[in-house]
Order: structure tokens, then C-alpha cells, then sequence
């Protein structure tokens, strides 16, 4: 499903006028989790499952390409955990 498939549907099943008022509703929410995830913080949703960030330590790494050995840097990524309800309608 795409951002657009994404937002029809939920103008569709919230029972929005506009596809604008579907669009906005989706950004908000999406800046919500971002916003809540880079100030360090995690999201739980019931029965959907939780977000986090975690840290990801310096590495050594190959370049597949040549073969040379380089640094990967210390990094921040977001992890997801699917809830029990989710998991069980799967």
C-alpha cells in the first residue's frame, strides 16, 4: 500500500469530506512518531505494537565491490515491534 492508497482509505473509513483532510490527518500522525522517536522516546499502540530507537554500534565493514575493508559509524535506526493482536491476525 502506498502514502495515496493509504490516504484514501482512511477518508473512506473515518468518514472524511476531503482527501486533504485524510492527507493532513496521516502527516500529523506521522510527525507525531518521528518527532516522539528523535527526541529519544518510543511509541506502544495497543494491540498494534510499539516503536523504538536503538543504537547501533561503530563497525568494520568490506566494500563488496573491492574488497577493502572500511569503518561503518555508530548509528541511531527505529525498530518495530508487532503487538500480540497483530501477530495473531497475521
Amino acid at each position: 500500500m502506498t502514502k495515496a492508497e493509504l490516504v484514501r482509505t482512511l477518508k473512506e473509513e473515518a468518514g472524511l469530506d476531503t482527501l486533504a483532510q485524510a492527507e493532513t490527518a496521516c502527516e500529523k500522525i506521522f510527525a507525531i512518531i518521528a518527532g516522539t522517536l528523535k527526541s529519544g522516546g518510543s511509541i506502544a499502540i495497543s494491540g498494534f505494537g510499539s516503536f523504538k530507537t536503538v543504537k547501533r554500534a561503530a563497525r568494520k565493514g568490506r566494500n563488496p565491490r573491492t574488497g577493502e575493508e572500511i569503518r561503518i559509524p555508530a548509528s541511531t535506526a527505529v525498530k518495530f515491534t508487532p503487538g500480540k493482536s497483530l501477530k495473531e491476525s497475521l
